[in-house]
């Protein structure tokens, strides 16, 4: 008869690990007596990462003791106690390859609801001293599972397991771990796994995901050339005080490939300083011509700013990795709302051509917001380009215009409050583009003026939001040099940071050098099982170690087991 054989609870606490503080509950003690299982928790127990783990849908953290020997010969130990693999639950039965979702069980006074694997993230892994652990539970299909509490009520070690319910959808707690997270899925059985109601919400989204994209797939198209390639300057045109725009054709004269408006371009400029910096800037009108134009604001302390203003000169060559970006303008036909800040408005400016070329009857809404008029770079080309559209609205805001000054729309700083009070159309999607807190404000207030969230979309050129999960939040430094002697390894260089570091001379991953160069970095397993750390691989060639357990896409690479073969350029 399956049984219950431990209950195990922990409280979160802070544990140091790699120079770092992880605060988390995966340390698990056995229960003597009765124990209270509650609606979103169990008595003494607790989660230090809440996002990934704990709540409604993942109350309880199940695991086997026939895993628990499995894993005692595979790495030859025999120190396993119960709760050693952060479960609530240690049971005798309940196989991941027969329990599925929505099977329903009861255990002394309480019934659960199986709602899906464990989460694989590092700290199974830091809880055994085994760092690929998150990698070996996909792998040897032994992942565990988590359940919701469907009845409260008191549980013991030696309660008898009885399935009350069998779930509709036949879809084990492997089969299901297997089709997220390894290759070789196929179509009609993600689709099952969207319709199991049972599924916890989180992920019945990444099945819909991998369908979109698995449905997609034929009609992808890669970026428009490998690496970097050399681009000539065909002009440099003065926009503002502080602006130029830089238009970039082929040596031969081979008209370019075409972008998608609201792509970015990605330069490597040798004449800048050695290493070449590399930087990303939005393309800032859709090619009709076979050239590009990207338009850059000249910082007073930035050095690529500063060459690319008013050094660079016809007849110039820069390195360029092919157009990419997925804040691209939709083929919807509601309306469409373009707002931005400062020199935030490339894109979006790119977006506005589209629609031009396109002689779209779509409503089009032109909101942006600079210091004063003559800080207004590409001003009369975007009045001009509404102008031609019969449905276009044109809202410029400048905070700090004089009276000498003429010409703005509306008065003061483009604020939350005055773009609710704009009452754009609550079925219009949104693009923004501007400082960090600027989409953060303008993000907020298109939610309180009844858009949908998921039709707002930004664009950021700035470092990316960490996902460390579990890891203390730190001071935020910028990107440096890690500490040390430097390595003589390829040259790895984070282009959205603007740092170019040779890589040291040792076995860490991409993502070691970059936890170590306090570069903000995505991650959650650390062993190439969720994907969480996936790159864009600007140039260059890497090697895998260990080998993902799904190779991610071309012109991508997983960080956290990736070394470099070559010199290579990520876009983080």
């Amino acid at each position: 008869m399956q049984s219950l054989l431990s209950v195990n609870v922990g409280m979160p606490k802070d544990h140091r690990w790699q120079g770092r503080t992880v605060h988390t509950g995966v340390w698990k003690y056995p229960q003597d007596g009765p124990v209270m299982v509650r609606r979103l928790n169990i008595d003494g127990d607790g989660q230090g990462d809440t996002a990934g783990h704990g709540g409604e849908q993942r109350a309880v953290l199940v695991y086997q003791i026939q895993s628990y020997r499995h894993w005692q010969e595979h790495f030859g130990r025999d120190d396993f106690e119960y709760g050693r693999f952060g479960e609530n639950l240690t049971v005798d039965g309940l196989s991941d390859d027969e329990v599925c979702i929505g099977d329903r069980y009861r255990i002394g006074e309480a019934e659960f609801e199986v709602t899906q694997p464990r989460v694989t993230c590092y700290r199974v892994g830091l809880r055994l001293d085994e760092p690929e652990m998150p990698a070996l539970l996909v792998s040897h299909h032994r992942p565990g599972f988590y359940m919701r509490v469907i009845r409260e009520g008191h549980i013991r070690a030696g309660d008898p397991i009885v399935r009350t319910v069998t779930g509709p959808g036949a879809m084990s707690v492997a089969d299901i771990d297997a089709l997220l997270y390894l290759p070789e899925r196929d179509t009609a059985t993600l689709r099952r796994a969207t319709g199991l109601t049972a599924l916890s919400p989180g992920w019945q989204g990444s099945f819909r995901e991998l369908l979109a994209a698995a449905e997609a797939s034929s009609t992808a198209v890669g970026p428009a050339w490998p690496g970097f390639r050399a681009l000539r300057v065909a002009k440099v045109v003065p926009e503002s005080a502080t602006v130029s725009s830089i238009h970039l054709t082929t040596p031969d004269g081979v008209p370019l490939p075409n972008v998608r408006a609201g792509q970015y371009l990605t330069l490597r400029l040798p004449g800048a300083g050695t290493p070449a910096p590399v930087r990303s800037y939005s393309l800032s009108t859709v090619s009709d011509n076979g050239d590009y134009r990207i338009s850059v604001k000249h910082e007073p302390h930035g050095s690529v700013s500063t060459y690319l203003t008013t050094r660079t000169r016809p007849g110039d060559t820069v390195d360029a990795a092919a157009p990419r970006g997925d804040f691209v303008l939709d083929d919807d036909t509601g309306p469409v709302l373009l707002v931005s800040a400062g020199i935030g408005l490339t894109p979006v400016l790119a977006m506005l051509h589209e629609l031009a070329a396109r002689d779209s009857e779509r409503e089009i809404w032109w909101i942006h917001g600079a210091r004063r008029p003559r800080e207004h770079p590409l001003a009369a080309e975007a009045h001009a380009l509404l102008a031609s559209l019969p449905h276009g609205h044109e809202h410029v805001f400048y905070s700090a215009e004089t009276p000498a000054e003429p010409g703005h729309t509306h008065t003061g700083r483009l604020t939350a409050d005055k773009l609710i009070a704009l009452s754009i159309p609550a079925t219009a999607t949104a693009y923004v583009c501007g400082p960090t807190s600027f989409m953060s404000d303008m993000r907020q207030a298109l939610t309180t003026s009844g858009l949908d969230p998921a039709r707002i979309h930004s664009e950021l050129f700035g470092t990316l939001a960490a996902v460390n999960p579990g890891i203390a939040k730190q001071t935020g430094l910028p990107p440096h040099q890690p500490p040390g002697p430097p390595g003589s390894g390829p040259l790895v260089t984070f282009a959205r940071s603007g740092l170019s570091v040779p890589y040291p001379d040792d076995e860490h991953s991409v993502l070691d050098l970059a936890d170590a160069c306090d570069v903000p970095s995505r991650w959650s397993c650390r062993t190439g099982v969720c994907h969480t750390c996936t790159t864009t691989l600007l140039a260059g060639a890497i090697t895998y170690r260990p080998t993902p357990l799904e190779a991610p896409p071309d012109g991508e690479v997983l960080i956290c087991c990736a070394r470099p073969e070559t010199d290579i350029v990520l876009d983080m």
